[in-house]
């Protein structure tokens, strides 16, 4: 998909149309002949066709296009088909609305190709980096069954509900990252600009300084000489994290376990993985994607190597012909109340339905997670902060305190 996506040119057109009337615009298409069949379908008398440059600079300056937006766009066509309007004149409508240039840029070129001929699925295909391949696979359902305003529904759901979830995660961490951050800046300012002032005060007193002193302006003094070293070393390790993480399936994998057995957070990225897990089946399995293709979009949903190898051991169990309550029994890493729905779903022939229930609870119990966590997390941070900057000025004034000894 991604090679036939690099393959898609704009062309800029001037020409007229069925009324005679002169009409200037753009599209897209794989070459010029292309284009031109393309113009004439929609009705276009093509006078003029040329290849559109590419402006290097423009590209940088575009606007990003952020899942959420992909969230909102699709509940606003969704929304329009449900309303009875065209899918073509709810690209438009959708388009007009949209503050995001990028975004209203993607919206106009799916209308271009979907005028000229293509289905929705297809279209897609040439933004891979926006609609993935469970996002294609739902539209491609919901065309071939005739019911795609339904599934364009099912799948604003599943996208609202997914973004939702990862950002009720980000709110989670970021409180308290942002805090250690601010802790960092103002200590290492401290130690630069203030601590300097008192040990020039403290030469004169002539006496031993306290241990707790002494160690703070020893630490002042390394400050003063490697700060750079201190910042270098900082930025390398953010980088390298970054670079590890994009790079190395193992060091990813290892973040992966690692998050899930750490005290609190471990608790908060397991109930976020089977939410999202119970979310991406449900939308699938009830858009009439066979149970074994379900659960390789699943695996790829995960969000965790732990639950994605998990999820493709439960769908090669199903594929034996197991039971899908009893493979995901096998995994021993689903919690009891997902295992006994799932069940019920089974038996009742409603699996999509309870999977949906599930997916709704443990969501709920993230949201309430990151309530707690960060109702816990305002006094700890607090605490740390009132250590570490009133540590550095009792450290401060503690041979002031004992001046009257000296003296």
């Amino acid at each position: 998909m991604a090679s036939k996506a690099e393959q898609i040119i704009t062309f800029i057109y001037e020409g007229t149309d069925r009324r005679g009337q002169k009409v200037k615009g753009e599209v897209t298409s794989k070459n010029m002949a292309l284009a031109k069949a393309q113009l004439r379908k929609q009705g276009i008398n093509a006078q003029k066709v040329t290849q559109k440059r590419s402006n290097p600079l423009a590209a940088l300056s575009k606007q990003k296009i952020t899942a959420m937006d992909i969230a909102i766009f699709t509940r606003q066509l969704a929304t329009m088909m449900k309303a009875g309007v065209p899918l073509v004149q709810s690209f438009e409508i959708v388009a007009d609305g949209l503050d995001n240039p990028t975004m209203k840029e993607v919206v106009l070129g799916i209308k271009s190709d979907v005028e000229g001929g293509n289905s929705l699925a297809v279209a897609l295909t040439r933004y891979p980096e926006y609609f993935d391949d469970l996002f294609r696979s739902l539209v491609n359902s919901g065309e071939q069954s005739g019911a795609l305003e339904t599934m364009l529904d099912r799948v604003a759901v599943y996208k609202e509900k997914s973004e939702m979830l990862k950002m009720k995660i980000k709110k989670a961490m970021k409180y308290p990252m942002t805090v250690v951050v601010v802790a960092m800046i103002v200590t290492v300012i401290l130690l630069l600009k203030v601590v300097p002032v008192f040990q020039d005060l403290f030469k004169g007193f002539g006496a031993e300084l306290p241990a707790f002193t002494q160690m703070v302006i020893n630490l002042s003094k390394w400050m003063q000489a490697w700060w750079f070293v201190f910042l270098a070393g900082i930025v390398g390790f953010g980088v390298g994290f970054v670079e590890a993480h994009k790079r190395s399936e193992g060091f990813r994998n290892w973040i992966d376990r690692t998050l899930l057995k750490l005290p609190i957070v471990g608790d908060l990225t397991y109930k976020s993985t089977v939410a999202r897990y119970c979310r991406t089946l449900a939308t699938t399995f009830a858009a009439g994607v066979p149970l074994i293709d379900a659960l390789v979009s699943c695996a790829g949903a995960a969000g965790n190597v732990v639950y994605r190898d998990a999820i493709m051991r439960i769908r090669d169990d199903v594929a034996t012909g197991q039971q899908l309550g009893f493979a995901m029994r096998q995994t021993g890493i689903f919690p009891s109340m997902a295992l006994q729905m799932v069940a019920i779903g089974e038996e009742s022939g409603a699996l999509d339905a309870m999977l949906d229930k599930v997916a709704t609870h443990f969501e709920n119990e993230v949201d309430n997670a990151v309530d707690g966590l960060t109702a816990m997390m305002e006094p700890l941070i607090m605490a740390v902060l009132g250590v570490l900057v009133g540590g550095l000025i009792v450290a401060m004034y503690l041979p002031i305190f004992q001046l009257g000894s000296v003296v």
